[in-house]
């Protein structure tokens, strides 16, 4: 395999693969962590790909396979029934425009997100429309990071600054 030359930390599996059996067979030999994308793909199609590989070291990118792609077709609550199914990490890579979609994506529990970059949407290609120019990767990233930051812990708790507006509108 070319890529096996370079060594690389994983590999990275397509959708239009998914149902490459020997590849996906090969690729687990290598013992290396894969990143399966799932998009053009049934239930049935993730669910035999994923019994090849190793889920101990693999993670599951939830896509919808359309460049651009209308959010209507984004299915992000993919996300969530990917975790409960599978006992590997699940991702997203998305092709839409815009970020808040990806942003979502995050917040619904992805824990890697895969945007295409360009340096012009402009230019010529059928993934620049989908793309992501790098002054939109960089909000793309601090977005994500505050909205982890707004998610918390689920752990209800009086905050240390909500105390003086407590102690002046509460009722006792």
């Amino acid at each position: 395999m070319f890529i096996a030359h370079y060594n690389p930390i994983a590999y990275k599996i397509p959708s239009a693969c998914l149902t490459d059996d020997a590849l996906l067979e090969h690729i687990n030999k290598t013992e290396k962590p894969v990143i399966v994308s799932t998009g053009m793909s049934t239930m049935e199609e993730i669910e035999h790909a994923i019994s090849i590989i190793n889920q101990d070291i693999s993670i599951i990118t939830h896509t919808t396979s359309t460049y651009p792609c209308p959010p209507r077709e984004l299915n992000l609550l993919m996300i969530p029934t990917l975790k409960k199914k599978f006992s590997c990490p699940i991702g997203y890579s998305g092709h839409e425009t815009g970020l808040q979609t990806t942003i979502a994506a995050a917040a619904l529990g992805a824990c890697l997100v895969e945007r295409h970059i360009t340096l012009d949407r402009a230019m010529w290609g059928s993934d620049q429309a989908a793309s992501v120019e790098p002054g939109g990767l960089i909000r793309l990233v601090r977005d994500i990071r505050v909205v982890e930051q707004a998610l918390g812990d689920g752990v209800k708790r009086v905050w240390d600054s909500e105390i003086p507006i407590r102690e002046k509108l509460r009722r006792r």
